[in-house]
């Protein structure tokens, strides 16, 4: 059985600050590209790791174009939702998303917490599982999100998680979970399949276990880092074994062909001011997060809400959050 992997598309129609290309000429060129390595490979399944949209509510205009291109693939396509497909980081609101529109009308079908898809080629049965993004995950223990059981009896497990998994420990602070620590957990996927870390990490493996990212398709930062990464696609193949091997896509410009330098040291300069800024609030004793719904998880440290209490209130966060995003839509 033959299978694709990508993550991170982040459609949007405009073009992300600091970049001097046409964004959303540059996204069609990539997912043409991913429709033609699926189909000269001749590949069985396309997965999707999350974040196919930018925003959950962007402009139709936009959403029909990608819509007739993931059309195109001539083999099922899977995907999890990321956590800027959904309000309020709620999965729960995926119905009500753009994506959740594609699943409507056929384009895909996501595969949701707690459940599980049988693929098949007639030779191999693989089960397949996907957490979507939510607010307490790399932050909840481990194995809720990413070890899961084979229900089955498949020959292959494979799980999908849009969560912070890293090969390098990030700043405190900053949720993220550890793929040491994954490598070491009891588990029956024989391949985690990861997203939302943009910047992705070579093939982990061990046991016979694999944990795979492969980076984000789009790049909508100019840090250095990014301007130096090329997209790429994961191709799998399963038999007597496991064959995994990464392909670059060859339609994505150079970074130093479509950043501009300039926005960057601007930005290096604003994020410089950003953490001296940080750090005055962090020694006055402010919140530590500026976001509001890390603010709410703050207040539930220090006053123990009750957990139903702070469901709700990110509840309606994601409504007002969708509410606001109405009155201003992206555009075509």
């Amino acid at each position: 059985m033959r299978l694709l992997y990508f993550t991170d598309t982040h459609i949007r129609g405009t073009s992300p600050r600091g970049r001097t290309d046409d964004f959303f000429e540059s996204m069609k060129r990539k997912l043409n590209e991913i429709i033609q390595i699926a189909e000269k490979n001749k590949v069985d399944y396309v997965l999707h790791g999350g974040d196919v949209f930018d925003r959950p509510n962007l402009s139709p205009a936009v959403v029909r174009e990608f819509a007739q291109l993931f059309r195109e693939f001539s083999v099922p396509v899977y995907a999890i939702a990321g956590n800027h497909d959904i309000f309020g980081h709620n999965p729960a609101t995926v119905d009500r998303t753009m994506l959740g529109l594609l699943e409507a009308f056929g384009v895909l079908t996501l595969v949701k917490p707690k459940e599980h898809v049988v693929l098949s080629d007639g030779t191999y049965q693989v089960q397949l599982t996907g957490q979507a993004f939510h607010y307490d995950l790399d932050k909840r223990t481990i194995t809720e999100d990413y070890a899961v059981t084979n229900r089955i009896g498949a020959d292959y497990c494979i799980h999908m998680v849009h969560g912070m998994l890293v090969d390098k420990a990030l700043p405190e602070g900053v949720p993220h979970t550890m793929v040491s620590a994954l490598l070491e957990m009891e588990s029956d996927a024989d391949i985690l399949l990861t997203g939302h870390y943009h910047a992705g990490f070579p093939i982990q493996h061990k046991n016979n276990k694999y944990i795979i990212n492969p980076g984000s398709v789009a790049r909508l930062s100019n840090q250095q880092a990014e301007i130096r990464r090329m997209p790429q696609v994961v191709l799998i193949e399963l038999g007597k074994e496991i064959q995994i091997q990464f392909q670059k896509l060859t339609t994505a410009a150079r970074g130093e062909d479509v950043f501009d330098r300039s926005v960057q040291e601007e930005s290096l300069y604003r994020q410089e001011k950003w953490a001296q800024f940080a750090q005055e609030v962090n020694a006055a004793g402010i919140y530590q997060g500026i976001q509001v719904e890390e603010i709410i998880e703050e207040i539930a440290k220090i006053d123990l809400l009750d957990p139903s209490v702070k469901a709700e209130a990110l509840k309606r966060i994601g409504e007002a959050q969708e509410m606001a995003g109405e009155k201003n839509n992206d555009t075509f």
